[in-house]
């Protein structure tokens, strides 16, 4: 058992707690059981698992590499949330080029400018799980895929999905390439999303809530979608309007819904 916070691997895992360290790694941390199973699920693998034996109530099944059991002073040194499961590891990334997906007919994508906040693009992965959209890819983004809040935020769903990061050019181009129709949430010369066609292929593009979309993409667009306001309130969270306009999309494509 490790029980001191000294301790080479118990640094490291300290020292990937920032993006440039777990990007010269290599490596990402991902806590809760939950998370670490759907990665697993997913086909990441674990590098090293650490385990608090007075934190983790269930029986360790987890496929690792090497398992680590700590003291819970030492847990609590590497966790990143409150009410920890006592499980957390250090996993191998798995990264992907846009330019090598190869889209089913009348794909579903996401695709969201510049997002800076991990929890947005968590919470966004989520919707794109739940709604089976087919992927979702970061324009210039602004924080790593797998920042751990963002891991944390997805529930695990992360990984579930094909993400792709790179230039707002480059993504426009594949688009465009690949016929699929460019839907950017812009207030001006907008239609309701409602009245959109989300039966063809089509990439739904959301802006940063401070900036919103940038003019590149505005040129870009086949077409402008607006969510009408009827309160004080001028727009929505990226993430709550990722939701709605992905979910009406879904519903027009499925006679189910």
């Amino acid at each position: 058992m490790i029980t001191s916070k000294t301790n080479p691997k118990i640094k490291n895992v300290v020292k990937l707690q920032k993006s440039s360290e777990r990007r010269e790694q290599n490596r990402i941390i991902i806590e809760g059981r939950r998370e670490i199973e759907r990665a697993i699920a997913c086909g990441f693998v674990i590098d090293t698992l650490f385990m608090c034996n007075e934190l983790n109530t269930q029986s360790s099944d987890l496929k690792a590499n090497v398992v680590e059991e700590v003291s819970l002073e030492v847990f609590e040194k590497i966790a990143y949330r409150e009410g920890s499961d006592g499980l957390l590891a250090v996993a191998v990334p798995k990264y992907a080029e846009l330019k090598d997906f190869k889209p089913k007919k009348n794909p579903l994508i996401i695709v969201l400018e510049t997002v800076e906040k991990p929890g947005n693009l968590g919470a966004v992965m989520r919707t794109a799980d739940a709604a089976g959209v087919d992927a979702v890819i970061i324009a210039d983004p602004r924080t790593d895929l797998f920042n751990p809040n963002a891991i944390r935020a997805s529930i695990g769903t992360i990984f579930s999905v094909p993400l792709f990061a790179c230039s707002s050019e480059e993504c426009i181009k594949w688009l465009k390439k690949n016929d699929i129709t460019i839907y950017c949430t812009y207030l001006k010369a907008s239609i309701n999303y409602l009245e959109a066609d989300f039966e063809k292929g089509s990439a739904i593009v959301m802006g940063t809530e401070s900036t919103g979309i940038s003019d590149i993409w505005v040129e870009a667009a086949d077409q402008n979608l607006i969510i009408p306001m009827h309160g004080i309130a001028d727009s929505l969270n990226v993430s709550v309007t990722t939701a709605i306009v992905v979910f009406e999309a879904i519903r027009q494509r499925s006679k189910d819904i």
